[in-house]
């Protein structure tokens, strides 16, 4: 920020430095912003100038997208949607939650919201989920699904032969390790079975999978391709 006053620049730090950041309908942010994010999420870290400066431990980024409405929003680079581990779609509530949510919200004072874990607990949950034990053999499971994304014809699975233009990138097999690991961490296990990674594939493989245009006109989105690939893919 540069100051009349004195003549010089200072650095006032913005949202980012924080331990979790929420952007909030992140595809209406420019696409100028949009790409202030990823050293951020990648390497957790702010350059300023010629000046770097390290982010919160823990350092999360959760961000929502409108679903519906498109006017005035910006679509999210490949390069910053890979960044983000999961992409989870949510649905309408059902009737005893929406319930809930009546009851909590619509009153003049709405429950007061408090801690229920530090940054410490969590960086210790983070150092076990990296213990968690996860077979060759699964590892190898999890490769075969990525690869079938980038050529699913070449996989045996000519029914999805053109649906997919581009495939799940190597950060994808990453990620996809991670999250089956704290699927198993959350179910009190410590290793992975092959139901861990079913369990979080659709939503860490999902928005890495770019379809073609043909899929786009049978109506078949990355999800379908991605719950097919799951059927068809040999499980240990």
């Amino acid at each position: 920020v540069y100051s009349p006053r004195t003549s010089e620049f200072s650095i006032h730090r913005g949202p980012i430095f924080a331990s979790i950041v929420l952007a909030d309908e992140v595809n209406r942010a420019p696409a100028k912003v949009q790409s202030a994010l990823l050293e951020a999420m990648q390497e957790g870290q702010v350059t300023i100038a010629d000046q770097t400066f390290p982010l919160a431990e823990p350092f999360l980024v959760l961000a929502t997208q409108n679903p519906i409405e498109h006017e005035g929003t910006y679509p999210l680079p490949e390069a910053q949607v890979d960044r983000f581990m999961l992409k989870v779609s949510l649905d309408y509530p059902p009737r005893e939650d929406e319930r809930k949510i009546i009851t909590r919200m619509a009153v003049e004072y709405p429950e007061p919201v408090s801690a229920v874990v530090g940054a410490a607990e969590i960086l210790a949950a983070r150092k076990v989920v990296r213990q968690i034990y996860i077979d060759s053999r699964i590892i190898e499971y999890v490769l075969d699904l990525v690869m079938a994304t980038r050529d699913p014809q070449r996989c045996g699975m000519s029914d999805l032969a053109g649906m997919v233009a581009y495939g799940a990138s190597p950060r994808a097999s990453i990620h996809v390790v991670t999250a089956a690991r704290a699927h198993a961490f959350l179910r009190g296990r410590g290793y992975v079975v092959p139901d861990d990674v079913k369990q979080v594939a659709i939503d860490a493989l999902g928005h890495r999978v770019i379809t073609s245009y043909e899929a786009e006109a049978s109506g078949v989105t990355a999800a379908e391709v991605v719950g097919r690939i799951l059927d068809a893919v040999e499980v240990p």
